[in-house]
């Protein structure tokens, strides 16, 4: 069984520094959102400084969702420096697939670095395979029955954790498989709910937990504090909504931990 109470009250214990090299959509979200769940987040993208924060980070997450080549060498040295520090990686290949620059800066980080977990929806990790499909902007226009074998396809083509994330997620690494289904289709209707699952799952990394089950375990906790926020909404909204998750990933209780967690585990043949 996943200690996914355990799992986070460590992270609030011990709030580790996550390192951010994300996009400036989300940035403001993500930072608070950290904070919520217990952790330290930090942003820091300019050459000068990425390779000393990765160093003293416990985590760092590489969001491709505003581009430009800049950043892709920031991402890179601070990836580098991860890799030798053993701090863990975490890739989220915003929108791969909607632009050959996307597509050919996530192959590179996945080529260059050793990344822990790559994080996105199923249009972007097709993206990432030899199963390219169309995409909308940043927006996946997926649509397959065979999601499952795509996470596990990619899994082993890039030897990392793979978590699929969608109306169940799919998080594997090519030979046993999580499918989890909690959330709430509002998460669909705030910008940066993907991105800040990156980071919270980047939080639970920190942990000495394998990738698989870190992975996993952000999962669970982010969906059932969305399903929380969603049934304490009195008004409808994206906005109201989004500021009753924040504090559900402040306020969520091993209890509701335990009672709402609806995840399978199975290996694959």
């Amino acid at each position: 069984m996943l200690k996914v109470a355990a799992m986070r009250e460590s992270i609030k214990e011990n709030s580790p520094l996550i390192h951010n090299i994300t996009n400036v959509v989300v940035t403001n979200f993500t930072a608070n959102g950290l904070y919520a769940l217990g952790a330290s987040p930090v942003m820091a993208y300019a050459m000068e400084e990425v390779e000393d924060m990765a160093k003293i980070a416990k985590a760092l997450v590489l969001n491709i969702g505003t581009l430009t080549r800049e950043t892709n060498e920031a991402m890179l040295a601070a990836g580098r420096t991860a890799n030798a520090h053993g701090v863990p990686v975490v890739l989220d290949p915003v929108g791969a697939g909607a632009t050959p620059f996307r597509t050919e800066s996530a192959k590179m980080l996945l080529n260059e670095l050793q990344i822990a977990v790559i994080r996105g929806n199923a249009g972007e990790i097709a993206n990432l395979s030899d199963s390219p499909v169309p995409m909308q902007g940043v927006d996946s226009r997926f649509s397959s029955e065979n999601e499952k074998e795509l996470a596990v396809q990619v899994a082993k083509e890039w030897n990392t954790v793979v978590c699929m994330t969608g109306e169940n997620d799919i998080i594997t690494d090519g030979e046993t498989h999580y499918v989890v289904s909690n959330g709430d289709k509002m998460l669909t209707k705030v910008t940066g709910a993907g991105c800040l699952l990156s980071s919270v799952t980047g939080a639970f990394l920190t942990l000495e937990e394998s990738p698989l089950d870190a992975a996993a375990a952000a999962c669970i906790y982010y969906g059932i504090a969305a399903e929380k926020a969603a049934s304490r909404q009195h008004l409808p909204g994206p906005g109201h909504f989004q500021m009753n998750f924040l504090d559900m990933l402040d306020e969520l209780t091993e209890a509701e931990i335990k009672t709402y967690m609806k995840f399978k585990k199975e290996e694959i043949e």
